[in-house]
């Protein structure tokens, strides 16, 4: 039996019904953008999620981009941020105009080393963008607190962690605002690019309205200079529909996790953690191995899908050397030369599950 990373065919076989019936209303209603179903996916995801207000974008690259010019910062300012991440984190800060500082992570989590942030802290720092990586929430009251004692702003990048939690609060409520993507693999996807900038505060989201439309308050008259970034009717219908489903699919990948975790304990590698304060939705199950390429290739040979993320950080990315991100971060480099992600997905079966653990044990065992 061959398993695949993911298969969201599964997905459309369990809700095709739900998806298509609401893409033809929108085709009826002939509205496909800003329209009522675009309006109801905000108040309902901003709901979920406990925050004020949800500002529908074309996706999680650009929730980062206009929620960081939403607050002011540009060039000569700075935002700490992690290189163990996918890129569009940093570049929304760069191509703002602003100054990456990126900080090593936490072993464990994988997320930011909170510990680490004061140290890079200077007159210019205006931000820290923690990043919830892989479906774990950062170590927000200590990143919460060094901003409150320098009076900077904390962004959420919560692209990877729709639904976990941190300490009983939804991510995406902690900070002064917060942004996802619903690129199609993720814990809630579209069928294509879409995202959402969450705040509390009303202000940064008309802001981030404005920004995201042409920098309009009202048609043909732009107040500021803006973008093209608009969440499309149908994409905002599918995902209503989804994430009706969230929590269960959620429910669904923690189920997989624990039987990994179960079974692979007593092999060598390095398994996922879970922090006391966290509930993981494991957007990936990410594990720790020595001789990555030789499992890969084996767990291939066995018709086993899998991903590294991410292979090469972002501060050894050529782009980021050339703007001075050269720095050494030990920890984000040893992780990133070990990661491998095994399929994950809420429609895996039991069996396929057994499949992937009976070729890690051959491999490893």
């Amino acid at each position: 039996m061959s398993v695949k990373s993911i298969d969201l065919s599964r997905e459309f076989e369990e809700i095709g019904e739900s998806v298509l019936k609401a893409i033809e209303e929108v085709l009826a209603c002939g509205q496909f953008i800003n329209g009522s179903e675009c309006k109801a996916f905000e108040s309902e995801f901003s709901s979920y999620v406990d925050t004020k207000y949800g500002v529908g974008v074309n996706s999680g690259s650009d929730a980062l981009f206009t929620a960081i010019r939403a607050l002011g910062i540009g060039p000569g300012d700075e935002v700490i941020t992690t290189a163990h991440t996918f890129v569009s984190t940093v570049d929304a800060i760069t191509r703002n105009g602003a100054r990456p500082i990126l900080v090593d992570i936490d072993p464990q989590t994988y997320c930011i080393d909170a510990s680490r942030i004061r140290e890079r802290i200077g007159d210019k720092t205006k931000a820290i963008l923690p990043v919830h990586i892989y479906g774990h929430p950062s170590n927000m009251d200590e990143i919460l607190e060094i901003a409150e004692d320098k009076s900077i702003f904390v962004i959420e990048d919560a692209c990877q962690a729709h639904g976990a939690t941190y300490k009983g609060k939804k991510v995406g409520s902690l900070a002064d605002v917060a942004c996802f993507s619903f690129y199609p693999t993720k814990n809630l996807g579209a069928y294509g690019d879409a995202g959402i900038v969450v705040t509390n505060a009303e202000e940064t989201a008309t802001r981030v309205r404005k920004i995201s439309n042409y920098g309009q308050s009202q048609k043909y008259y732009y107040e500021t200079v803006g973008v093209n970034s608009r969440l499309d009717e149908i994409q905002a219908a599918v995902l209503r529909v989804k994430l009706r489903h969230l929590d269960d699919w959620n429910a669904r990948r923690r189920t997989i996790a624990q039987t990994y975790q179960k079974e692979l304990r007593d092999i060598n590698i390095v398994l996922p953690t879970e922090a006391p304060y966290a509930t993981h939705v494991y957007h990936q199950f990410v594990i720790r191995t020595e001789n990555r390429q030789r499992l890969q290739k084996d767990l291939n040979s066995r018709g086993i899908g899998t991903n590294v993320h991410y292979p090469l950080p972002v501060h050894l990315q050529e782009s980021y050397r050339k703007n001075g991100q050269d720095n050494r971060l030990p920890i984000t480099e040893a992780v990133s030369e070990s990661v491998l992600s095994l399929p994950m997905f809420p429609q895996m079966t039991r069996d396929e599950t057994s499949t992937v653990v009976d070729a890690m044990l051959d491999a490893l065992g």
